[in-house]
């Protein structure tokens, strides 16, 4: 069948809007019609040459649709189910029988290989192969083939026009805190780049009763945000010394936990230099491969401090997205004042916003 889509064709450049042929079903496979999908910094590394997978290809792996057709082994869903769309995994690894999903041992195959496990792609132009199922979906096109490991049903009373980042950003967020550090109620959290994934980290941080949630930008209208959705200090690190800051914040104890979103070593060794003992830091943030950050080893001895990465929120998805709308009904993850809708036709304006930070969320509507 025909489909639109935005085409990632050539290494940096814009993406291009486009008819492509979408083959048939496989068996493990759920085709679903398009209603909205994110837009993720992971989409921009992909673009840029930064993580591997082959171009031309359609990105996207933020989706939210409706299900038009199963495959023979499909047992989750059945067509007109409501489904958002997350990362996808084996399934079968010894990380994914532990339920760590995010984990995966065949992470990079599922997610950023372009082809499904037997060399073929869902999509082509011309005969042309077309790179598909990025995270198991590429969802920037109005129908997908998408792997049943990365659906998750949603009730059908939602409007699914904004549920498609909480499939990536938000759930890597919300996760990291609620997943994996589970901070104390009354201990302090920073979170350094309130882009999407920070501030569903300083949401998560409020719902996890945080005495104090410390958001670091460099845009004020993203920090004014922060607060709203609940931080309790905000530092611009463009005109305020985030260490002089931190230090008065936390009356020179040092901060419980720090979620760096950025992957800017130079923020890093803040985010340590500025915790307390026995404090963590969580880096989410993605980077250039080879790029390294120093910690200085004398006075991070006695502090017994922890560092750690982490995946996808360290979340199950089919657990975790439906806690995370359980909350939104409750009113306490406004994750909509996150989104800024934009048409599949200017989904490079949805990128470029995103990078000077005049968008948070990007979100594609078709």
């Amino acid at each position: 069948m025909q489909v639109t889509a935005a085409v990632a064709r050539t290494k940096g450049a814009p993406f291009t809007i486009e008819q492509l042929e979408l083959d048939g079903l496989r068996h493990n496979e759920v085709r679903v019609r398009m209603v909205a999908t994110g837009i993720c910094h992971t989409d921009t590394l992909v673009r840029d040459g930064v993580y591997p997978t082959p171009l031309p290809a359609v990105l996207g792996h933020e989706g939210a649709g409706v299900v038009e057709a199963v495959g023979d082994s499909v047992l989750s869903v059945a067509p007109g189910d409501h489904v958002v769309l997350a990362a996808a995994y084996c399934g079968h690894c010894n990380r994914c029988r532990k339920g760590q999903m995010a984990y995966c041992e065949n992470l990079m195959a599922a997610d950023f290989g372009g082809q499904r496990l037997d060399g073929s792609t869902a999509l082509s132009k011309d005969g042309e192969p077309i790179s598909s199922h990025f995270f198991g979906q590429s969802s920037f096109a109005t129908y997908a083939n998408v792997v049943e490991e990365s659906i998750v049903r949603v009730d059908k009373d939602i409007p699914l026009e904004h549920l498609g980042p909480l499939g990536c950003g938000i759930n890597t967020g919300a996760g990291t805190v609620l997943n994996e550090l589970k901070p104390e109620i009354g201990s302090s959290l920073v979170v350094f780049g309130t882009g999407a994934v920070g501030c569903a980290a300083v949401m998560a941080a409020r719902v996890a009763d945080c005495a104090v949630i410390v958001a670091v930008d460099i845009h004020d209208s993203r920090l004014e945000l922060a607060r709203e959705l609940g931080a309790t200090h905000v530092i611009n690190s463009r005109t305020e010394n985030v260490a002089e800051r931190l230090r008065s914040i936390t009356a020179d104890v040092g901060v419980d936990y720090v979620v760096d979103t950025t992957g800017i070593p130079a923020l890093l060794r803040q985010a340590a230099d500025a915790l307390g003992i026995r404090g963590t830091v969580a880096l989410v943030g993605a980077a250039k491969p080879g790029t390294e950050v120093s910690f200085e080893i004398g006075a991070s001895l006695v502090k017994g401090w922890t560092f750690k990465t982490v995946v996808q929120g360290s979340s199950v998805p089919q657990v975790f997205i439906p806690r995370l709308i359980q909350l939104w009904k409750e009113g306490r993850f406004p994750f909509e004042k996150l989104v800024k809708d934009y048409s599949l036709e200017a989904i490079n304006q949805g990128f470029e916003d995103s990078k000077s930070g005049k968008a948070i969320k990007p979100v594609i509507i078709f």
